[in-house]
């Protein structure tokens, strides 16, 4: 990573193989030397430090205020709390091409998998991650990407009484990292844990982190939070950050108050080496139990729409505002007929609060709403020519998409084999796009001439050779019309792309 920072999952792959432990316990034994011999170095530096440098008024500096004092313990939280967190093993069979061929657009038309080059067929994946039981009859909370894996996956659950059962897979989000498993004790109650209200948090409140770092088993580790609403990593929640020790192995693992209630789930550290530099995230418990919820209840969970386009806050965007604060979100468009046209919001709207909570940019305001729910009412706080005011916006689900907003397109052109739809607002949100005009790929057909031109799902096509695309009946009226030279702009992620393709 050329020495730099980097934000990791905090899973591992199991070990499989003899060389794989030794270099488990090879690792286990250097970070126990480390350990060691920060210890010495630490007392020696206290000793430098007080004044006088004598050991003897060091001890007479800080006496135990008393004996219960020194007798004061986290164990009987962690007794609570720990046989609740579980450890998941994942074991994935994914299915390799007979023809090292098979998968290229051009070379498989000719060495398909009739060939056979002595390849395997299938190889084993096998990872583990942590897990937290939340309910007696056995709802499992991990993260999505524990989990994920191409091909047939198998899911087995370690409890702390060293028991296992097999898990199936309820429900899995990508965007925020939540996924849910379900075991069967026939009828049999297993621990749980309840969930607290993560709003409440405080930067400096006490936390444990409970999980299954590097495989080694059940391990807790102690800290505060650090941090509320960090939003700066790859998910759609914000996070609560802590210094609490978090390693490969601790995702989807627990951090629990000190009533020994869940605060959050543990997804992620910020790193140079992969360990624990006292940088974790955690997913925060009220949005966890939003999911838990919606599936205990047989329904998925619905993003609010707004109805507006926000853009976070930055330092060019609050001088062009003229305000002082670099934090928040820029109201960029209001959708006509959409919440935030009824409720008033208008371009250019910094919003600063939902519903009483400090929003850091955008993503801090979508998780606020997403948290209060469909059907509710969520109050924002605005700055508005230079004043504050609070606007009231109801949410409510994206309108669904029609038949005709979808098209297999097919014929003599470089789109032959795609699946496009129109930008409207479920879907762009779904395929994560963020443009309000063009056409955006669904899917693409295997082996077809748009695979060979390599067009992706989510690429949003916005001009055909020269000519706007702004919605699915202005391409359809473009690849009608023969061209010499096809010329396709693409948006992707971003960025700009051409295709030039002879007619």
């Amino acid at each position: 990573m050329g020495g730099g920072l980097a934000y990791l999952s905090c899973d591992e792959v199991k070990p499989t193989n003899g060389e794989a432990m030794q270099i488990l316990k090879n690792r286990a034994y250097l970070i126990a030397v480390t350990s060691a011999v920060a210890v010495v170095g630490l007392a020696l530096m206290v000793v430098a430090v007080v004044p006088g440098g004598s050991p003897a008024e060091a001890q007479k500096k800080a006496p135990p205020p008393s004996r219960e004092a020194v007798q004061y313990s986290f164990a009987p939280i962690v007794k609570r709390a720990a046989p609740a967190v579980v450890n998941v093993y994942v074991s994935s069979r994914v299915r390799q091409s007979r023809s090292p061929f098979a998968d290229d657009p051009f070379f498989g038309r000719f060495f398909g998998d009739e060939f056979d080059f002595g390849m395997p067929r299938e190889r084993v994946q096998s990872s583990l991650g942590s897990g937290v039981i939340v309910s007696a009859d056995g709802f499992i909370v991990t993260n999505t990407h524990v989990i994920k894996a191409r091909g047939k996956t198998e899911v087995r659950v370690a409890l702390s009484d060293q028991r296992e059962f097999d898990a199936t897979i309820v429900a899995q989000d990508e965007k925020t990292d939540i996924a849910i498993l379900k075991i069967d004790g026939d009828g049999e109650d297993f621990p749980s844990m309840q969930f607290a209200n993560s709003d409440a948090l405080e930067v400096g409140d006490l936390v444990l982190a409970i999980g299954n770092p590097f495989g080694v088993g059940q391990t807790v580790t102690s800290g505060i939070v650090s941090a509320l609403a960090r939003s700066q990593i790859a998910s759609e929640a914000v996070f609560v950050q802590t210094d609490a020790a978090i390693n490969p192995g601790n995702s989807g693992g627990a951090l629990i108050d000190i009533n020994g209630q869940l605060v959050g789930i543990n997804t992620a550290i910020f790193s140079r080496s992969g360990g624990s530099n006292g940088i974790g995230f955690a997913i925060p418990s009220n949005l966890v139990r939003l999911h838990v919820d919606a599936v205990r209840e047989g329904r998925t969970v619905e993003r609010p729409w707004l109805g507006a386009r926000l853009q976070s806050m930055d330092r060019d965007m609050a001088e062009a505002l003229g305000v002082s604060r670099i934090s928040g979100a820029v109201v960029m468009r209001v959708y006509d007929g959409g919440p935030a046209a009824a409720a008033g919001l208008e371009p250019g709207d910094l919003i600063i609060k939902a519903d009483g909570f400090d929003v850091a940019d955008a993503r801090g305001v979508n998780y606020r709403l997403t948290t209060r729910g469909i059907g509710n009412v969520s109050r924002l706080s605005i700055l508005r020519d230079g004043q504050e005011r609070e606007i009231k916006v109801r949410l409510q689900a994206p309108p669904e998409p029609s038949e005709a907003d979808f098209r297999n397109l097919s014929g003599a052109h470089p789109l032959d084999g795609v699946r496009v739809a129109n930008l409207v607002p479920r879907i762009a949100e779904e395929m994560e796009v963020d443009l309000e005009e063009g056409v955006v790929v669904v899917s693409v057909r295997r082996r077809s001439i748009a695979m060979q031109y390599g067009f992706r799902p989510g690429d949003v096509i916005v001009e055909v050779s020269g000519q706007k695309v702004q919605s699915l009946d202005d391409l359809l009226a473009h690849l009608e019309k023969r061209k010499r030279v096809w010329q396709i702009l693409v948006n992707r992620g971003g960025r700009d792309l051409e295709l030039r393709v002879p007619g």
